[in-house]
Order: structure tokens, then C-alpha cells, then sequence
């Protein structure tokens, strides 16, 4: 028995054998599959026509989630832990509105239930589990969170700034009626948006905004090579095995055992 459960462990949670590569395959097409039915449902010509499939195919997707939740729960050696982390909430949140659906009944939660039923998008989230790629940008953007937050405090003050002299400068006959006003005015404009819902009528404003334009595109381009540079010289490469007893994945390419607890890894 504990051999079998082994075996499915490293099914279910290792990227790097034969077995686990086609479970997660198989596993990103019905992911995408999910998320593909919940943007047919959203047409209402396709919801009137085929609603009845689109329910019976949810369910069927629903079921096959609710199987895997329970597989995972079942073959780790500590199911708290898997069950209160970040990728096992992840995992409930993905089946938990279809089941909802059914107990919220009624004319009035209609909507309610709508807007469970949109929460089956979380299930695109679980694509980071199963692509390297995802993996990668996200210890890049992890590793470069001190950088980027520097960087958006950096943004605030400015834009506060460009905005208190939009204020100063247009007043309330350019349409700038206060600063907060003033301060929205130049977030639209730093980020290259440009709404045009507001825009500066004297030369020397026009001046300033064309030069807030201009900076914009540098603004765009800081935490785009900051995070490029983290992920072209990361700080150490890891593998993808999952720590059976503690879910920790992070571990070094020659790693034998866990890091963080100590365990031997199903290598």
C-alpha cells in the first residue's frame, strides 16, 4: 500500500518522470478546457443553445478535480499541510462553485451564483504548478520585489507631484478641479493610456504633459528589465521535486534532502 501511494505521488506531484509528465499534460488540457467553457458560457446565444452540455461537461470537469483534490490529500504524508497551502487552496477554490451553485438557490442569487460560477478561473492559476516558465517569472518577480517596490513608491511620489503642478498650473477652468483629480489625470497619462477625458489647454502645461508622455514609456520599461535581469542571472537554479513530508519545492539540482526538513526526496 505505501509503494502504491509512492507511485502515485510521484504521479501527481513530480514534473520529472515519464508518468508525471503525461498526468500533467493531460492535466493542463482540462484546465484550459475549463477555463474555455467558462468564456462560452459568458455568450448568451451559446449559453441558450447549449447550456445543457456546457453544465454536463462542467460537472465532468468538476468531478475529475474533486478526485484529484482528494488523491493529493490522501497520498502526502502530512494532508494539513498540502490542504492549507498556497496551491491547496488553490485547488478547493477550483471546485468549490459548482458545488455552491447547487445550495445557493433562488431567484434573487442568481447573480451570486453567476459570480461563483466565474471563480472557476482560479483554475488557471494552477497553470504555474505544471510550466517551468511560470516558475521561473514568478521567483524572478519574488526575487525583484524589494527592486519593484522601490521602484512603485518612487512612481507614487512622482505622479503626486506632476499632479499637484497639473493643478497649479491648469486650475479648475482646464478641467483640473483638484489635486486628486489632477493626481488621476497624470497616472493616465505617465502609464500611456491617455483617455483624453482631461488634457492641458495653456502652452506651458502642454509642455509638461508631453514630457510626462515621454517619461511614461521609461516608467514601463524599469520593472520590465529589472525583473528580465533577474530571470537571465537567477539567484540559484532549482529543481522541480516536492518535498513528500513538508510540500517544500525549492530545492538545489543535486539535492538528495530536504532542505527544509530534512527528508529524503523521491528522486
Amino acid at each position: 500500500m505505501n509503494r502504491l501511494k509512492e507511485n502515485i505521488y510521484e504521479i501527481i506531484f513530480e514534473a520529472d518522470t515519464r508518468t508525471g509528465k503525461v498526468f500533467d499534460i493531460a492535466l493542463l488540457i482540462i484546465i484550459l478546457m475549463s477555463v474555455v467553457l467558462v468564456m462560452l458560457e459568458s455568450v448568451p446565444g451559446i449559453r441558450k443553445s447549449h447550456g445543457e452540455m456546457l453544465t454536463i461537461l462542467e460537472w465532468g470537469i468538476t468531478l475529475i478535480f474533486t478526485f484529484e483534490y482528494f488523491v493529493r490529500i490522501a497520498v502526502v504524508r502530512k494532508p494539513r499541510k498540502y490542504i492549507f497551502s498556497f496551491y491547496g487552496i488553490i485547488d478547493l477554490l477550483s471546485i468549490l462553485p459548482t458545488y455552491l451553485s447547487l445550495i445557493l438557490i433562488g431567484s434573487q442569487s442568481l447573480i451570486v451564483i453567476r459570480m461563483l460560477r466565474m471563480l472557476r478561473v482560479f483554475r488557471i492559476l494552477k497553470l504555474t504548478r505544471y510550466t517551468q516558465a511560470g516558475r521561473t517569472l514568478a521567483r524572478a518577480l519574488w526575487a525583484s520585489r524589494e527592486k519593484i517596490s522601490v521602484f512603485i513608491f518612487f512612481v507614487i511620489i512622482l505622479v503626486v507631484i506632476i499632479g499637484t503642478m497639473m493643478y497649479l498650473v491648469e486650475g479648475k477652468d482646464g478641467g483640473f478641479t483638484s489635486i486628486p483629480t489632477s493626481i488621476y489625470w497624470a497616472i493616465v497619462t505617465l502609464t500611456t493610456v491617455g483617455y483624453g477625458d482631461i488634457s492641458p489647454v495653456t502652452a506651458f502645461g502642454q509642455f509638461l504633459a508631453s514630457f510626462v508622455m515621454i517619461l511614461g514609456y521609461a516608467i514601463i520599461a524599469v520593472p520590465t528589465g529589472i525583473v528580465t535581469a533577474e530571470m537571465i542571472n537567477p539567484t540559484g537554479e532549482k529543481n522541480m521535486q516536492v518535498c513528500p513530508t513538508c510540500m517544500h519545492d525549492k530545492h538545489d539540482n543535486d539535492a538528495v534532502y530536504c532542505k527544509k526538513c530534512g527528508a529524503k526526496l523521491n528522486l
